[in-house]
């Protein structure tokens, strides 16, 4: 009973490091507003994109070092200790992977290889056969399936789009939407990540090579989207070259946050509950080249990762204005670049 309750009061960060080839496990104390280390596991390869299964019992990491793969690790609730279940062959270095809202299907993105694959997952969690590969423009980044699981979109950060896709989740099948591209631009602005909201009314892009940010209505009957605006994580005075990486909501929905890795900053946007349109609040200093960043299920703390700092830091968040804080830096593994918050309450 004692490791029961410990477990629903507990709350893990996994940090993956992809230089090396391992997984930080941090507990957050909310309470005294600190991460401390709890463990590093190996893996064994080029430890980047991450994603936890909806029961938060599984950690899925893909290895961008070959042999390509994705290595499933069990959670551990009470200790956040991972214990790894199994590995499985991915068809590229993949940049991003996600699951299907069934849990049934793994899909990736692969950055270098231009694809978009589909893999089976089991029953017990643990990743089968690819089952479909597709080709795409250059530069496939993101994929991810909106909440009803029947489109799925991913980015192309070369081809200025994002490919639209019905799901067929019985066969774990692909097939191309109608239209098929959502255009991006203006060109060259490099689409890399994107989320909806809670409501699936809106869908929020950020793009690598010029840190726009862009606002679309989302269609959740037909999987479209309509351009709205175009905002920026640029900040003010900003003359280096771009190179926007994150984009994550709070889980309240009033506030999207994005980095920018050159400027090291964090851009806080409130979000106007009706229109979903996006007014910048104000950028934040962080861990140097913030490629990941997440934010804990009550919206009190953002935990970035610094990819040349080799540390993570934890943001509290202002619950009226929504800008993090200044940062409580802590040693992480050598380029850590994929956050995951797992919290059992």
């Amino acid at each position: 009973m004692a490791a029961s309750g410990a477990a629903s009061q507990a709350t893990w960060v996994y940090v993956s490091n992809a230089d090396s080839q391992d997984i930080s496990v941090l507990q957050l104390d909310r309470a005294a507003g600190r991460l401390t280390p709890v463990a590093t596991v190996p893996v064994g390869g080029v430890a980047m994109p991450m994603v936890v299964n909806r029961d938060k019992k599984l950690l899925y990491v893909a290895s961008r070092s070959q042999p390509f793969r994705v290595l499933t690790f069990a959670i551990d609730g009470a200790t956040g200790g991972l214990n790894k279940l199994g590995e499985a062959a991915l068809a590229d270095s993949m940049a991003n992977i996600d699951l299907d809202p069934s849990g049934q299907w793994l899909f990736a993105a692969s950055y270098g290889g231009n694809k978009i694959t589909v893999n089976s997952v089991g029953n017990d969690g643990l990743v089968g056969a690819v089952q479909q590969l597709v080709r795409t423009a250059p530069n496939a980044h993101a994929i991810h399936a909106d909440a009803s699981g029947r489109y799925v979109f991913a980015t192309s950060l070369g081809g200025d789009n994002l490919s639209s896709w019905r799901f067929e989740a019985a066969s774990g099948t692909l097939t191309a939407n109608e239209p098929p591209l959502v255009n991006v631009s203006p060109a060259k602005t490099g689409p890399r990540h994107f989320l909806w909201d809670r409501a699936q009314k809106h869908v929020y892009l950020i793009n690598e090579l010029d840190g726009g940010v862009d606002v679309f209505a989302y269609d959740a009957a037909k999987g479209a989207m309509r351009h709205l605006q175009r905002s920026t994580v640029v900040p003010p005075g900003f003359a280096g070259k771009v190179w926007a990486a994150d984009l994550q909501i709070s889980p309240d929905g009033r506030f999207l946050y994005g980095s920018e890795r050159t400027s090291s900053t964090l851009t806080t946007f409130k979000v106007d509950a009706t229109t979903g349109l996006l007014q910048v609040v104000g950028q934040t200093p962080t861990e140097k080249t913030p490629r990941s960043f997440a934010i804990d299920s009550s919206g009190r703390f953002l935990v970035a990762a610094g990819q040349d700092s080799h540390a993570v830091s934890l943001h509290p968040i202002d619950g009226a204005t929504g800008l993090p804080g200044p940062g409580k830096s802590q040693p992480a593994g050598k380029n850590p670049n994929w956050v995951e918050i797992v919290d059992f309450s």
